[in-house]
């Protein structure tokens, strides 16, 4: 099971996420994958996907936390917490520091919403920082080296030990996204094992 973490500004109308649930529904896998418009608020962000990740469980399936820039963020802090495996794309590995200039009125890139990102907000980005993974090998990072938001060394470093997987070129978007799509779906929900 895949929950699916937007980044900033980001929708599930995205076009990572779009092409992952279209390839999981091409895989008959479409009931395996979970990806809802995260509130502005960390702390109701992940509020939010915690209690998918509860219903997943209650269903006797395993999720694994995939998400992209801040959503990477979300899901390292996810992954430590509940003990599960996590795909970061492009992953913010210091959002409160990359997101302060970003303090005021935004404009969602998707849904073209309005919506007012404050300090408070930062304050409960603070809350979710992971100082160090445990346990590397449940950790898949993607990054690209042209990403232009982000300085993709940064997350080699957080990550160290973990699977990685670093693009010369590309972009934050992650431009070779849709080369990972299977690899990415296997990682998450092997075949045949319900339980991961």
């Amino acid at each position: 099971m895949i929950v699916y973490l937007h980044g900033f500004r980001s929708a599930p109308a995205s076009i990572k996420a779009r092409a992952l649930k279209a390839r999981m529904m091409e895989r008959g896998l479409g009931e395996r994958f979970w990806c809802e418009q995260l509130p502005v608020s960390p702390r109701a962000a992940i509020a939010l996907a915690e209690a998918e990740i509860a219903r997943v469980r209650r269903a006797g399936l395993q999720p694994t936390v995939v998400g992209s820039s801040l959503g990477g963020y979300y899901a390292t802090w996810l992954a430590e917490r509940h003990g599960l495996r996590a795909v970061l794309i492009n992953p913010a590995v210091v959002a409160p520091l990359a997101l302060e200039s970003f303090v005021g009125m935004q404009d969602n890139l998707y849904t073209g919403e309005r919506f007012e990102f404050t300090p408070r907000h930062l304050d409960q980005l603070r809350t979710l920082e992971v100082a160090a993974i445990t346990l590397p090998e449940r950790y898949w990072l993607l990054a690209e080296t042209g990403d232009e938001v982000l300085d993709y060394s940064h997350a080699v470093i957080k990550y160290a030990g973990a699977r990685q997987t670093i693009l010369e070129g590309g972009n934050h978007g992650f431009s070779r996204w849709n080369d990972y799509l299977d690899a990415v779906i296997d990682f998450a929900v092997p075949a045949g094992d319900d339980t991961r």
